[in-house]
Parts: C-alpha cells; structure tokens; sequence
C-alpha cells in the first residue's frame, strides 16, 4: 500500500518580512510585536504555523514509496528489519565505507530488502 500523504500546507513557513530586509533570515521566527499583524492575525497576512498543520500520525515519518526508513551502518542492523520488510527499508548511514556497503547492499538484496541508497560511494568501472 503506497500512502498518500496529505500536505495541510504546502509551502514552508517564511519568517515575516524575510523578503524586505536582507538581514531577517527565511527561517521561521515567531513575531512578537505589540503592533505585529501577523501575530494579531489579521486577514491578508503570512500565516503562522499552528498544531493545526501536523501530519497525520498514520503516515509520520513515511516516504513517497510507503516505507519508514531506518539507518543502517553494518549488516546486523540489516538483520533486525528482516521481520519488517513491508514496513521499514534501509538507508546506509553516510559514514559507511565502500567496502562494508557492499556487503549490506548483497545482504539487502538476499533478505529482499529496499535499500534506498544502494548505489551511493560504489563505483563502477
């Protein structure tokens, strides 16, 4: 079952008046001045964000392709997602070294489990 997640809203929550001044950083800040619109919530302005917005529990932390993700280092912890291949797939953490992504990579594929970034640092000739 692919899940469709549902985006309450869509684009990110820019902080107020980032696009004037270079010096006010996109990155959200809640406003708090006496006289602030978008802290008074007037109409016409930026929204802020709100419990509201959450994602829906059922599909928290789900990917596009259904799965949950789970980092993996070495082929035990490949092991420990045998029992869950509908649920979890694997991402090999970005401090594996080629050769041990090869080894979790052959031992993914033995267990028919996704490994989402199978072919990152393996190079080929």
């Amino acid at each position: 079952m692919v899940a469709q997640k549902i985006k309450k809203h869509p684009k990110k929550f820019r902080r107020f008046q980032s696009d004037r001044f270079m010096r006010v950083d996109e990155s959200w800040r809640k406003p708090r001045g006496i006289d602030c619109r978008v802290r008074r919530r007037f109409r016409d302005t930026v929204k802020m964000p709100n419990v509201g917005y959450g994602t829906d529990k059922r599909f928290k932390d789900t990917l596009l392709n259904g799965l949950k993700k789970k980092v993996v280092y070495n082929v035990e912890d490949i092991n420990t997602l045998l029992l869950n291949t509908e649920k979890y797939c694997a991402e090999i953490g970005h401090s594996v070294s080629a050769l041990k992504r090869k080894a979790i990579v052959e031992r993914a594929q033995q267990l028919k489990i996704k490994v989402i970034n199978a072919a990152a640092k393996i190079a080929t000739e």
